[in-house]
């Protein structure tokens, strides 16, 4: 089994959907290896796949190394580190990351310029539930931990989407779904591609002539999501 740093957390038909999208998306990591696979969701609503099958230990590598694991059932995160988290939370004080336990980046840890952590999130664009890599400092009741904080590539990554063209991140819908909203709303002349950040987390990118906050007004209304534009 292996947990993916990735969640399910809708209800209704809409769960049913992204566990059928997501188990095409593994089948297109592993289908070629001899493997059996089973999707299904933790009581912390992470993704999980059963594998079974000679390849299976090769398959358990390939979808941890695509989409991040959770390693914290396994005997904890160990100091220096780097893992993947979703977003959960920020407060004045950080950021707060599931990573199968609770992981505080501080605020000064974050590492994405001047501004508290909700202009940080406001700024980049993050939406709730986004997979977040970051190096582990240890426990927070050690004396002799680091702080935990944002990695280099995480850091590097959310400052390219500042330089490029415009984005508007969304949650709680599958790619397909964003695409399709796009559509619908006559706007797909207006973006280059949806981006697949997580199984719920998308990241609409849009064309150089587009306004990311009129994409958003422009496809809200159709979309039952949490949305922020990268400014």
């Amino acid at each position: 089994m292996v947990v993916l740093a990735t969640k399910c957390y809708v209800g209704g038909d809409a769960r049913d959907r992204a566990l059928d999208g997501m188990n095409s998306l593994v089948a297109n990591d592993v289908g070629e290896l001899d493997v059996d696979w089973h999707v299904g969701v933790r009581d912390d609503d992470f993704v999980q796949v059963d594998v079974s099958g000679e390849d299976a230990e090769v398959a358990r590598n390939v979808l941890a190394e695509t989409w991040g694991e959770i390693v914290a059932h396994d005997g904890g995160l160990e100091a220096g580190e780097e893992y993947v988290g979703t977003l959960e939370s920020w407060d004045d004080d950080g950021f707060v990351l599931d990573a199968g336990v609770d992981v505080r980046i501080p605020a000064d840890e974050i590492g994405l310029g001047r501004g508290s952590p909700e202009q940080v999130v406001e700024r980049f664009g993050l939406v709730q539930h986004l997979p977040v890599r970051f190096v582990y400092g240890g426990d927070v009741g050690d004396p002799d931990s680091e702080p935990s904080r944002l990695s280099d590539a995480e850091r590097d990554r959310l400052y390219d989407w500042q330089r490029g063209d415009g984005r508007l991140n969304v949650n709680s819908a599958t790619r397909g779904e964003v695409r399709a909203t796009v559509n619908r709303a006559g706007h797909a002349q207006d973006i280059v591609t949806v981006e697949r950040l997580g199984l719920l987390e998308q990241s609409v990118v849009c064309t150089e002539d587009t306004d990311p906050p009129g994409l958003l007004a422009a496809i809200g209304s159709y979309l039952p999501a949490e949305m922020r534009c990268v400014v």
